[in-house]
């Protein structure tokens, strides 16, 4: 894979976007020795990386979350480890943000040093939220959280679902809803994240090309 060492996930609430993060991070532990996941979301108190801890250390991955270890409150309590996540350049990093440009201040607390490094921000679309279903809205989110956060987008993740139902037309919506966002923006579409059951059927060439096959590791078997 051509990303940065450090790869930073964000996207609008309901985007799938610590799904993607979680998976990237075991993707990369398949190429990395050392990788780590930090978990800075303190907008949204449920699916957190950070509650797959025990997963995560069994396979080799370091995961850095708030200081604060109760799990059901929700205050921008920071990693003191973050500068070194950041900063380490032994290490394959991911930044798990909050979901909206409220969350993706956390990390205008780091800006500089991140832009002194070299990374990617990935951007997570999910075409059946009712915020960024069209073109406007995707753009009006990606907009606020590069101009919140101080960071600009690098990448583009078609996450478009509808989590265990999810049917390949839900990701040719996605797919076309990116693509139109990529000509507006001239940021590339990097992956296509579609759940492995649903990854095996798809046939069209331009999102196989990018096809990035997902577990659903944040939902437990009984979730729906």
């Amino acid at each position: 894979m051509l990303d940065k060492r450090l790869v930073i996930v964000t996207g609008h609430y309901g985007s799938g976007k610590t799904e993607f993060s979680v998976n990237y991070a075991v993707k990369m532990k398949e190429t990395h020795e050392n990788v780590s996941i930090a978990d800075l979301d303190i907008v949204n108190p449920y699916f957190r990386s950070r509650e797959k801890r025990e997963f995560f250390e069994k396979i080799g991955v370091k995961i850095f979350d708030s200081s604060i270890k109760n799990t059901a409150i929700d205050i921008p309590a920071l990693p003191a480890q973050m500068m070194g996540v950041i900063l380490n350049p032994n290490e394959k990093s991911v930044l798990d943000v909050g979901g909206d440009p409220v969350g993706a201040r956390v990390l205008a607390r780091y800006s500089g040093q991140i832009k002194n490094t070299e990374y990617d921000m990935f951007y997570v679309i999910n075409g059946n939220r009712p915020e960024t279903s069209n073109v406007e809205g995707s753009l009006k989110y990606l907009r606020m959280i590069e101009s919140t956060s101080g960071l600009k987008v690098t990448g583009l993740i078609n996450n478009t679902h509808m989590l265990k139902d999810t049917k390949v037309e839900d990701v040719e919506f996605g797919h076309e809803l990116t693509k139109k966002v990529s000509w507006e923006t001239d940021i590339p579409i990097r992956y296509e994240a579609v759940i492995k059951k649903t990854a095996e059927k798809i046939n069209n060439e331009e999102i196989l090309e990018k096809l990035f096959p997902i577990n659903l590791y944040m939902r437990e078997e009984w979730m729906s």
